[in-house]
């Protein structure tokens, strides 16, 4: 908690104060521990404090991954604002790559492209060229 440096007598003592339970302080002295009992009143904290439970530790079958679990890491590539669609540039079964272009959609008067966020395979397009989206509408699915 807190360290100090005394000089008494001309003998030097480096004390830490450990810990405050009550009216009892442990304090360490020199590398020697000690329980001091303080005379004067103590300012009782108004937030009480907190003890815990301590939470189970999980079983070997909860830690455990089944084997048999397909992990599917799906990305939809969401519309960044309500547009049209101008372009698609992608059918399912395409592979792509972080940063290819994907589609073109016009929103506020301007054209924007909608890149891929991450390598893979097309599975789903949701789009075709004249379809009108809106914000956060799922325009292509990644594998």
């Amino acid at each position: 908690m807190k360290k100090f440096k005394f000089a008494i007598n001309g003998n030097n003592y480096e004390v830490e104060i450990l810990g405050i339970e009550e009216n009892i302080a442990r304090v360490e002295v020199n590398g020697t521990l000690y329980n001091v009992e303080i005379q004067k009143d103590l300012k009782v904290p108004k937030t009480p404090t907190l003890v815990r439970a301590e939470a189970p530790k999980p079983t070997l079958k909860e830690t455990k991954i089944p084997k048999n679990v397909i992990r599917t890491t799906n990305i939809a590539i969401k519309a960044p604002l309500p547009g049209t669609i101008i372009q698609v540039l992608v059918k399912p079964g395409d592979r792509v790559a972080i940063g290819d272009k994907l589609l073109t959609m016009e929103a506020m008067k301007m054209e924007n492209n909608v890149v891929s966020e991450k390598d893979g395979i097309i599975r789903v397009v949701n789009v075709k060229p004249g379809d009108t989206v809106q914000q956060n509408d799922i325009l292509v699915e990644i594998e």
